[in-house]
């Protein structure tokens, strides 16, 4: 199985920060908002990062 640079660097990153951004996700002071900010970010870096298919794949020959 192939697994693209993106998503090895997006795994990388997330490892890497993964303490960090949840201590900001936490934070009691912080917003009400920010756990669905991270949520929101990983649908879209999914979303963004998913394989294409090609156009002609939905035709039945």
């Amino acid at each position: 199985m192939y697994i693209s640079r993106s998503v090895l660097l997006l795994i990388l990153a997330a490892y890497v920060f993964s303490p960090t951004a949840f201590g900001w996700m936490i934070d009691p002071a912080g917003a009400w908002y920010r756990p669905y900010l991270i949520w929101a970010a990983i649908v879209a870096a999914t979303f963004l990062l998913q394989a294409r298919a090609p156009a002609n794949e939905d035709e039945l020959s």
